[in-house]
């Protein structure tokens, strides 16, 4: 492994460890108005894009799966490749390269794709993730509230309900670590020339 890659890895370790901090006290001021739990898994139903900061840190996830838990890294590898013959033939986007399409045409196709589909990385038995310590970020700030560009919030239709404005607002996750993700990704796409947003599926392919 050269020094850039090294680095790389260093710095989405720590990008991780300061998301998954702010996930926790997001958690912490939400009480019981977040009720996500294990087993708790409509979130993972529905294709969604993911960074190519996702799809590296998912591939080496799966690197150390197949390690640690050869069967368990198997049958992810199976669902990944069924998932990919289901999704290939509509994928907007380049199937061989796994880069969703930037084109508005492309972009408005896929807010309406892939909805029913299953991330192959949750286990259907137990209704968890496989790399939940690889996950994508979405995964990592999904369920308390997040703002989004609109200036809402996004909240996970399972949580917060009619809960009052203020105590939304008061458990909204803080986003600070945006810009150092953005950067991160920038960087990996420059180094591997590999540049746009992919889905599970194909980061793992």
């Amino acid at each position: 492994m050269d020094n850039a890659s090294r680095k790389r890895i260093e710095d989405d370790a720590k990008l991780v460890q300061i998301v998954d901090a702010e996930l926790a006290d997001a958690t912490r001021r939400s009480g019981s108005w977040l009720v996500c739990k294990p087993g708790c898994h409509q979130c993972c139903v529905g294709v969604f894009a993911i960074s190519q900061l996702d799809a590296e840190r998912l591939r080496k996830g799966l690197v150390q799966l197949l390690i640690d838990d050869p069967v368990r890294a198997e049958r992810v590898r199976i669902r990944v490749r069924e998932s990919a013959l289901r999704l290939q033939d509509e994928y907007p986007g380049d199937v061989t390269s796994g880069l969703l399409a930037e084109d508005d045409a492309s972009q408005e196709r896929f807010e309406e794709w892939g909805n029913d589909e299953v991330c192959p990385v949750l286990d259907p038995i137990n209704g968890t993730c496989d790399l939940y310590e690889a996950r994508p970020m979405t995964c990592r700030t999904f369920g308390p509230p997040v703002r989004t560009n609109e200036g809402g919030f996004g909240v996970c239709e399972l949580c917060f309900i009619d809960a009052p404005p203020e105590t939304v607002l008061d458990a909204e996750m803080h986003t600070d670590f945006l810009a150092l993700e953005e950067d991160l990704n920038r960087a990996l796409e420059d180094s591997t020339k590999r540049i746009g947003k992919t889905i599970v599926t194909f980061a793992l392919r």
